[in-house]
């Protein structure tokens, strides 16, 4: 039986303990790293003794409660220790919960089912199964190009730099193209990278050109066996040097020995999933489940 608990009643060393030892685990869906993204706003389907779970995101308008896909999460969904589990049984309760539902699964959820609520998307994976060298024949030519500028302008790389440089950077780049993204997003943002920085959970790279200008910076992400590229930006102002393609090319070179998988994130516009592609990474499906049975007055509830 699935039950439905809010963050209050969850066991949470159950709960983290079966995000830990998931067949799909993923950082985004322990409970400290809910709790800083939704501000302890969450609550979760349980299969049996905290076998199978669904953590849920969730706000409140006019006061209807709602799921949504916070910032600083890239997969959610079904996470489970055991197979033979129902996934058609978790979205029919949830639907049953919920009359609004915006939820990023993750690429271990196949979803064989009513796909009319249910839109592809992709992330990018690259292999790290091999050495550096081999890795960098897979890079394309107009890639191997950006590290020759990257040398020509003398640009060198920062480990261990400061999140708020990075989150300035993004605000003031990328961040401007981002809709709905507020002051509060960006505080959990450097809450989230100083709690796993402290945790040796993560590292901030950065990029500065031979004036000691930020032309580039990003957060990576440690779990098991896979680094993620959580955010990061470069300097528009500043774009032509081979800044964001020296960044990558360094993340690579440092962690393709330890790390077996180097997610890139997602991304629905082309360019980017062309860019992304360019390093040789893969493309692996996932779904965004996006439901609304609200009543008319309200059907057209936003973020």
């Amino acid at each position: 039986m699935i039950s439905h608990l809010t963050r209050d009643y969850v066991n949470i060393e159950k709960y983290d303990n079966c995000i830990s030892k998931a067949m799909n685990s993923e950082v985004y869906a322990y409970s400290w790293y809910l709790d800083i993204v939704t501000d302890k706003q969450w609550d979760v389907l349980v299969l049996g003794d905290y076998e199978v779970v669904m953590p849920l995101p969730w706000r409140k308008k006019y006061s209807i409660k709602y799921i949504y896909p916070p910032f600083w999460i890239l997969q959610l969904g079904i996470f489970y220790q055991i197979n033979g589990f129902s996934e058609s049984e978790f979205i029919a309760t949830l639907k049953r919960k919920f009359r609004f539902i915006e939820l990023k699964m993750n690429t271990k959820n196949f979803l064989e089912f009513e796909l009319e609520d249910f839109e592809s998307k992709e992330y990018h994976l690259l292999d790290l199964n091999t050495d550096y060298n081999s890795l960098k024949t897979s890079f394309r030519s107009d890639r191997l190009k950006d590290l020759k500028k990257a040398v020509k302008n003398s640009l060198k790389e920062v480990w261990n730099d400061k999140p708020q440089k990075l989150v300035d950077l993004f605000k003031g780049n990328v961040g401007t193209r981002i809709p709905n993204l507020v002051a509060k997003d960006y505080q959990r943002l450097e809450r989230l990278m100083n709690h796993c920085i402290d945790a040796n959970m993560g590292e901030v790279v950065s990029v500065y050109d031979e004036n000691g200008t930020l032309s580039g910076s990003a957060f990576i992400l440690k779990h098991q066996k896979s680094i993620t590229i959580l955010c990061s930006s470069t300097d528009f102002q500043n774009r032509d040097n081979g800044a964001n393609t020296f960044l990558i090319d360094r993340i690579i070179h440092k962690y393709y020995k330890a790390y077996e998988s180097f997610y890139f994130g997602g991304s629905s516009i082309k360019s980017i999933a062309r860019y992304f592609n360019s390093f040789g990474a893969l493309p692996e499906k996932y779904y965004l489940f996006k439901y609304n049975n609200l009543p008319w007055p309200f059907r057209f509830l936003k973020r």
